[in-house]
């Protein structure tokens, strides 16, 4: 049918208005000048104003948002503990989760052998675990070697070559290869406890010695012949870390003092033996639970690339509510065994008074803005991440129920209440992502879900940072 001229003019002045105002709308999105007038019209400085002004810029914000209502009602009555002797200070490094994963085994040998307390050489798993990543990392560099420097992947590799960071599944391939010794066999150095230099410098080395197998690889030539050339670089970076941290020891003799003060005869060991004898602990028998809210509860992951042995499989876990995490670390806990775990510190905790508490600082009172955001989101948002790892050595109960977590941390005597922490249940349910205990406090419909077939997620995503 023929339309009047008159109503198809209408119908392509419609149309052409349409396209006009969805491509150029008239707010732009750009913050324009009446957008600036509004904005300043909008604020006064009222007299309630310029007391939060003059405080906050006079200040620390953290300190004028603490709440004082959560300090004052802060103690330290647990209903289930366990007795340790010692704090550990990792200083400037993030070896936290080596810490914490010596530290977890700590307790038993002190009381197994009647010490007045005792302390692994956390330096020396520390130099196997940087050999193994700077073998990884190369290895890495020939098996994506074909791929633009700029994938996605490779850049993730790239940006952090050497990095100190770890998880409890590295610390059981380590002291499996390695072995462990005392603290005085292997102290620290300059370099463990400021790794910042040491780790710049060598992965330096590192990320040009990745460009010289990256072009082998474009020349052609074979996995083996590219082996070589990575053995002469592993050489090199391994008497980089014996200038910086000390050679670690094949052999060594030692003698030690009971809390009896009587002297023991002094013994040789090598660290495999020493192990053996001293801590004897089946590794392989703990188990790892996580509490990752962006993915499905229930099920089995693993993170791309989050492993430190190239000859070993990335981390697996089991991702289960936050409940089941609660309920394996309880039964731990009265069984006198403590839980490692790993948690988001870099919000909602003082380190002055060593609280970690959800309202512990209470800025939307201090700025009139609400800037809460749930565990997915803040997860999600990069927000909040697990970075940093612990030791979980008490609970306080109340009709069975948690009120608050002791926690046993690797910053020194100087932070927290002498080195620990009171972890209140609410701020354990937003930042607390992972725990690992013995298979026998976990129920078995639990353990069957390491059966299932794994999802493997990619290195970017932000659990990532439990495991690196």
């Amino acid at each position: 049918m023929k339309r009047p001229a008159k109503h198809c003019l209408l119908l392509v002045i419609f149309l052409l208005t349409g396209l006009v105002s969805t491509a150029i709308p008239a707010d732009n999105g750009s913050l324009s000048p009446e957008d600036v007038a509004a904005l300043q019209e909008s604020f006064r400085m009222d007299a309630s104003t310029r007391v939060i002004y003059n405080a906050v810029t006079n200040g620390d914000v953290k300190n004028l948002a603490l709440n004082r209502d959560v300090v004052r009602r802060n103690n330290n009555h647990y209903t289930d503990k366990i007795k340790t002797k010692g704090v550990t200070n990792q200083k400037s490094s993030g070896r936290c989760w080596l810490f914490a994963s010596l530290n977890v085994l700590r307790p038993a040998v002190i009381e197994k052998h009647n010490l007045d307390g005792f302390e692994f050489s956390q330096c020396y798993l520390a130099f196997w675990d940087k050999m193994e990543k700077a073998n990884c990392f190369l290895e890495y560099a020939i098996e994506l070697g074909d791929r633009d420097p700029l994938d996605r992947e490779v850049n993730l590799l790239l940006a952090q070559p050497f990095t100190d960071g770890g998880w409890w599944s590295h610390t059981v391939n380590l002291i499996e290869k390695y072995g462990v010794v005392p603290k005085s066999v292997m102290p620290e150095t300059n370099s463990s406890e400021s790794t910042r230099s040491m780790n710049h410098i060598i992965g330096r080395k590192l990320k040009l010695d990745a460009i010289k197998l990256r072009g082998m690889r474009v020349a052609g030539a074979p996995v083996e012949k590219m082996r070589v050339a990575k053995r002469k670089m592993l050489a090199e970076v391994y008497r980089m870390l014996v200038v910086n941290l000390g050679e670690p020891p094949k052999e060594f003799s030692w003698r030690y003092v009971d809390k009896d003060s009587k002297l023991s005869e002094a013994k040789s060991y090598t660290p495999q033996s020493f192990y053996k004898e001293w801590v004897d602990v089946d590794l392989r028998d703990y188990f790892i639970l996580c509490n990752d809210p962006s993915n499905a509860y229930g099920a089995h992951y693993q993170v791309r690339h989050s492993r430190t042995f190239y000859d070993r499989d990335d981390p697996h876990y089991v991702n289960v509510t936050i409940d089941v995490l609660k309920r394996v670390a309880i039964k731990s806990l009265q069984d006198n065994e403590p839980v490692y775990f790993g948690a988001d510190v870099g919000n909602d905790q003082d380190g002055e008074h060593g609280i970690m508490a959800m309202d512990v600082y209470d800025y939307g009172a201090l700025f009139g803005v609400d800037i809460r955001m749930n565990k997915k989101q803040r997860l999600l948002c990069l927000e909040g991440a697990p970075g940093h790892a612990m030791v979980l050595i008490g609970v306080d109960l109340k009709d069975d129920k948690p009120v608050k977590w002791l926690v046993e941390n690797s910053w020194g005597t100087s932070r927290g209440d002498g080195g620990f922490w009171n972890l209140y249940d609410s701020c354990f349910d937003e930042h607390v992502y992972a725990v690992v205990v013995k298979k026998a406090y976990v129920p078995k419909e639990v353990l069957g879900i390491l059966d299932r077939p794994v999802t493997v997620l990619p290195p970017w995503h932000p659990m990532m940072v439990l495991f690196k």
